[in-house]
């Protein structure tokens, strides 16, 4: 309109600045969102596993009127096998067999590739997890068990989407300490220092370690 003064514009060059600018800032904070994001599933996924272990066992021991679950009759890969096909909607048995309920191949947090597997017994079930059971402990601690709360899909990394859990006679799911007896609850420091022993080690044979860090976590994988 006459007499109006002219609105000031940006150039062409002020543009492409800004846009040089918000490219440079989401580059850098779009991969650390991602990561959290996927930090989040793989804890909510392992939380849901957890749940449904841990009812299991409430719902195993009440059904056989016992104290604990070692005296409702779970001292044995016999015993393990009937309460995961009786109390899970098992999709997949794979056996004695790795594959295909888990992954051929699996690394530590530190990127070697892991050099022992202790299951017995192998199962996927109904939520996509993967269940590996076996080795019968002693004292308080029953049975480790493997879990792949994606199955075989990646990253297949201890730590990040497979777990240690152990069953203790009490029916708590819990950590364990290195190369000694431990009942569950554990300690904090119990479970930091298994952490950063055997988890977040180079150590290719401990695997275990991660789960009892997510628990003193509240549930937050900060590592």
């Amino acid at each position: 309109m006459p007499g109006q003064a002219a609105r000031p514009a940006f150039t062409l060059a002020e543009v492409l600045v800004t846009l040089g600018i918000i490219g440079v800032v989401s580059a850098m904070t779009v991969p650390s969102l991602m990561q959290n994001h996927q930090r989040k599933t793989y804890v909510t996924q392992l939380h849901k596993v957890y749940n449904e272990l841990s009812q299991a066992l409430v719902q195993y021991q009440n059904d056989n009127n016992a104290v604990n679950v070692k005296e409702a009759g779970l001292t044995n890969q016999a015993a393990l096998e009937n309460f995961v096909e009786k109390y899970f909607k098992v999709v997949n048995d794979c056996g004695s067999d790795k594959t295909p309920c888990f992954a051929s191949e699996y690394r530590k947090l530190s990127g070697e590739i892991t050099a022992v597997w202790m299951p017995k017994t192998h199962y996927t079930v109904a939520s996509g997890a993967s269940l590996g059971i076996g080795e019968v402990m002693t004292g308080d601690t029953l049975f480790r068990v493997y879990v792949d709360i994606n199955g075989q899909k990646g990253p297949n990394i201890f730590g990040r989407d497979i777990f240690i859990m152990f069953i203790y006679k009490n029916g708590l799911l819990d950590d364990s300490l290195l190369n000694a007896s431990s009942t569950a609850p554990m300690t904090e420091d119990e479970r930091n220092n298994t952490f950063n022993s055997a988890c977040n080690s180079s150590d290719v044979s401990l695997l275990h370690g991660c789960f009892g860090k997510i628990l003193n976590d509240n549930w937050e994988m900060n590592y």
